[in-house]
C-alpha cells in the first residue's frame, strides 16, 4: 500500500495522464501526431528527479507545476514544437486528481484482495463452529450462551457489505478529472468532451459528466467507505483482544517466531493483530472527518482544503490495509480454545440460563410468578455457590404447581450446546447468504 501511493507511483500516474491527454487531443485533431510521440517517450518516471520535483512542488503549491515544466523540457529535447503543447488545455488539478484516482484504483485492488482473504477465513471458521457454545457478553458482562459461529457471522457480515459498498463507490469515484482552468474545457472548445471520453477510455476510468474540481461528494464517499471498513475491522480487533485476555483465554493469536512476545515478561502472548487493528481504527475517524471538513471548497478551486484532502487520503488506505493484513495474520493461525469457552460458561453455575428457565416456568405459573421464582433461585445459587440447575430442581420439587415439569426437560435448559440452537440456525442461514454474496462479488470481479 505504501508503494501504491509513493512519489514514484503518483508521478508515473501523472505522466500517464499527460500521455493520454496528448494522444486524445491528437485523435481529435488538436495536436500533431509527432508531438504525441515525443510526449509519450518523455512520460517515464525514471527520467525525472523525484526528490527535486517534490521539493519544487512545495514551493509551487502543487507537484503538477514542476512536473509539467520538467516534462516540457524533456519533450523539447526531441521535438521543439511538441514542447509547446505539453499539458495543453489542462490544469494542475486535472493531472493531480486524475493521478490520485489511478493510484487509488491500485489501492482498492489491494484492499479487496485482503478483504476477500479475511472473509474466507471468517466464513470457514464460522461454519466449523456453528454448534460451539460461547458466552455472549453485554456491557462487558456475561449475558447468555450463544454460538461462536453466530459471533463470527456478526464479524463477517459488515465485511461483505464493505466489499460491495467499495465496489459501488469506486464505480462512481474512479473517474477522469479534466476541466481546464475553471472546469469549462474552454481551450479545447467543442472538442473538449470528446477528448475527455478518449482519455477516460485509455486510462480505464469513468468519463465524468463534468469536471468535479470542487464537487467532491463521490470521491469523499469512497474515502468514507474505506473508513467504515476500518471501523468494522476495529470491532473485530476489540472482540479478539477481549477474548484473548489471559483471564478469558477463549482465543489466541499465533505466536510463532516470538510474535506477540514481551521484552520484560516472557510469559506474555500479546494480541498484536488486535493491537494494530485497534490503532488503525482509532486513528481513522480523524482522517475521515478531514475529508468531510474539506468539502466546502471555494468557488472553482479550493485553497488549502483540497490540499488537506490529498494529504489525508493515502493514510485512510494505509490504515485499512494494515488492519486487514494484521487480522489475516491472526486468523490464518488463530487458536480457538473450545474447552476454555465451556469452562467460562460452567463457571457461572447456570446463571446464564436464567431467562430460559423463567420462560419455561412461565408456561406453568405465569410470567410474573416465574420471574419472581427464578430471581429467588438465582439469589440462592449465588449465596450458596450452587448450580442454578440444582437449585431449580429443589424448588420445583417443593412446589406442587411445578411438580409436573419433566426433570430431563429442565436439564436441557442448562445444556450449553442445546442453548446454541437458535444461534446455530440463524448463523447457518446467514452464512449461506454471505457465501452467495461473496460468490457474486467474485463473479463480477472475474
Amino acid at each position: 500500500m505504501i508503494a501504491a501511493f509513493d512519489d514514484a507511483a503518483l508521478i508515473q500516474a501523472m505522466l500517464d495522464f499527460e500521455a493520454a491527454l496528448a494522444a486524445a487531443q491528437a485523435d481529435e485533431g488538436l495536436l500533431p501526431r509527432t508531438a504525441v510521440q515525443a510526449i509519450a517517450a518523455a512520460c517515464r518516471v525514471d527520467r525525472f528527479d523525484i526528490p527535486a520535483l517534490v521539493a519544487a512542488g512545495r514551493r509551487s503549491g502543487t507537484l503538477a507545476v514542476p512536473l509539467v515544466k520538467e516534462l516540457t523540457r524533456l519533450v523539447a529535447q526531441a521535438d521543439a514544437e511538441g514542447a509547446t503543447v505539453v499539458h495543453w488545455g489542462s490544469t494542475s488539478q486535472d493531472v493531480q486528481d486524475s493521478a490520485m484516482v489511478l493510484v487509488t484504483r491500485t489501492a482498492l485492488r489491494l484492499l479487496d484482495g485482503e478483504l476477500a482473504t479475511l472473509c474466507a477465513h471468517l466464513l470457514a471458521l464460522g461454519e466449523a463452529h456453528l454448534a460451539t457454545p460461547v458466552l455472549a457478553r453485554t456491557l462487558l458482562q456475561p449475558a447468555q450462551v450463544t454460538g461462536f459461529g453466530f459471533k463470527l457471522a456478526g464479524w463477517l457480515a459488515p465485511l461483505v457489505r464493505a466489499r460491495a459498498r467499495l465496489r459501488a463507490s469506486a464505480a462512481d469515484a474512479l473517474q477522469l478529472q479534466l476541466g481546464g482552468a475553471v472546469g469549462t474545457l474552454a481551450v479545447m472548445g467543442e472538442r473538449g468532451p470528446a477528448v475527455a471520453r478518449r482519455m477516460a477510455q485509455a486510462l480505464g476510468l469513468r468519463t465524468p459528466s463534468a469536471a468535479w474540481h470542487t464537487q467532491r461528494d463521490e470521491w469523499v464517499r469512497l474515502g468514507l467507505d474505506v473508513a467504515l471498513l476500518t471501523g468494522s475491522l476495529g470491532k473485530i480487533g476489540a472482540d479478539l483482544a477481549l477474548m484473548a485476555q489471559g483471564e478469558v483465554g477463549e482465543l489466541a493469536e499465533p505466536s510463532d517466531g516470538g510474535r506477540g512476545g514481551s521484552s520484560a515478561m516472557p510469559h506474555k502472548r500479546n494480541p498484536v493483530s488486535a493491537l494494530i487493528t485497534l490503532a488503525a481504527a482509532t486513528r481513522t475517524p480523524q482522517h475521515a472527518a478531514t475529508l468531510l471538513a474539506a468539502m466546502g471548497q471555494q468557488h472553482e478551486r479550493g485553497l488549502g482544503n483540497w490540499q488537506a484532502e490529498l494529504a489525508e487520503w493515502p493514510t485512510l488506505f494505509l490504515s485499512a490495509h494494515g488492519a486487514l493484513r494484521a487480522l489475516n495474520e491472526a486468523f490464518a493461525g488463530l487458536k480457538v480454545d473450545t474447552d476454555r469457552m465451556r469452562v467460562n460458561i460452567d463457571a457461572l453455575q447456570g446463571l446464564v440460563a436464567a431467562e430460559a428457565l423463567s420462560i419455561r416456568l412461565a408456561g406453568a405459573i405465569g410470567r410474573p410468578a416465574a420471574h419472581a421464582a427464578v430471581e429467588a433461585m438465582t439469589r440462592t445459587a449465588v449465596a450458596e455457590q450452587r448450580h442454578l440447575r440444582d437449585v431449580a430442581h429443589a424448588a420445583i420439587a417443593a412446589d406442587p404447581a411445578l411438580a409436573h415439569l419433566d426433570p430431563g426437560e429442565l436439564d436441557a435448559i442448562f445444556d450449553p450446546v442445546a442453548a446454541t440452537a437458535s444461534a446455530r440456525r440463524l448463523a447457518s442461514q446467514r452464512f449461506e447468504q454471505l457465501r452467495a454474496d461473496l460468490a457474486a462479488l467474485d463473479d463480477k470481479e472475474s
